[in-house]
């Protein structure tokens, strides 16, 4: 993975919430592998693994906490100390919020606000946190601004853009240097496979790789702007270094500003793997956006943001691992 930073960072302690997840733990092996000073994870491992916890048993550096968000308590004892806040930790999946919207709102709201109010009482450099593309609900233009959202279409939608606006009262409540980061459809090595919500590109793989039913829901038409996870970590790490005063107090697209369908994507994972399989389409899912694309030129500008991996460059590294993981 390139640089992302310039600055030193030896004795700097970074808190990287769902650490244990898949971008948490892309976060965590970059900071590490970077020479950061302290790198501590916050994680309850309810939907994060135990093997990335364990691939950084190695680090001195390192320290890992199993604790909950939604515990006021916890959250003040993982800032102690900290310089530098990436919080990652939350309940993702639309289909799960609709399913469960109680849930949803308890990880990814109250667990959000008591994560802020630790960082704003610990005194933290700076807080960046994940929200996403879903903030844009019905809003009808293509590409994606971060000026122009819409109505959300699903409880998951509605507690992010709560994440955001919690996020701009704190930091102009409290001084805070705060920055909001809108992932679009991030993908790559240890996204899981497995459970009800698993994402897209790890259910395509493995199904075909299976020889199982693989499902599309829709015509399959729908597009989304595929980010490999090198990218999320980018801008973490330049949004959490910034020296740029302007970068705070605002929220980002992290994409590529490319759109494929999901039948481009099943075909092009079927060439990578050199397997044939037919995909069963079903009924779209509830609360899902049927385009996305993102304007990245906020995060060019202000963050230095620059896609190092595209689409099909990100793709084949994570067919490629999932093959591995299924020898």
């Amino acid at each position: 993975m390139p640089l992302f930073h310039t600055k030193n960072i030896a004795d700097k302690k970074f808190l990287v919430t769902g650490g244990a997840g898949f971008i948490g733990s892309h976060l965590v092996e970059y900071l590490l592998t970077n020479g950061a000073g302290h790198v501590r994870v916050l994680d309850n491992l309810a939907t994060g693994s135990e093997k990335n916890v364990q691939l950084f048993s190695g680090y001195s550096q390192y320290e890992f906490v199993e604790g909950d968000i939604r515990d006021a308590e916890m959250c003040k004892r993982a800032c102690d100390g900290i310089d530098f806040v990436t919080h990652q930790a939350a309940l993702g999946s639309v289909p799960r919020s609709v399913k469960d919207p109680i849930t949803s709102d308890e990880v990814n709201v109250s667990g959000f606000v008591n994560m802020i109010t630790a960082a704003k009482d610990a005194g933290v450099k700076t807080f960046v946190y994940a929200s996403s593309s879903a903030v844009y609900g019905d809003e009808p233009n293509l590409p994606k601004r971060e000026g122009k959202t819409g109505n959300p279409l699903s409880p998951y939608a509605v507690t992010k853009k709560t994440n955001e606006l919690y996020a701009e009262v704190f930091g102009k409540l409290y001084g805070m240097k705060i920055a909001g980061l809108r992932y679009f459809n991030v993908f790559g090595p240890r996204q899981d496979p497995d459970g009800p919500y698993a994402a897209v590109i790890p259910l395509f793989v493995s199904g075909i790789l299976k020889q199982s039913p693989v499902y599309i829901n829709g015509d399959g038409e729908q597009t989304r702007d595929f980010t490999y996870v090198e990218n999320a970590v980018q801008a973490n790490i330049r949004a959490m270094l910034s020296d740029n005063d302007r970068a705070y107090g605002l929220a980002y697209n992290v994409a590529v500003g490319e759109k494929f369908s999901v039948n481009f994507l099943f075909d092009s994972i079927c060439t990578l793997l050199g397997m044939q399989h037919s995909a069963i389409h079903r009924d779209p899912r509830e609360g899902d956006i049927r385009d996305s694309l993102a304007d990245i030129s906020r995060a060019k500008e202000l963050l230095g943001y620059e896609p190092t991996e595209r689409f099909m460059d990100g793709l084949k590294i994570t067919v490629d691992f999932f093959k591995q993981l299924y020898k």
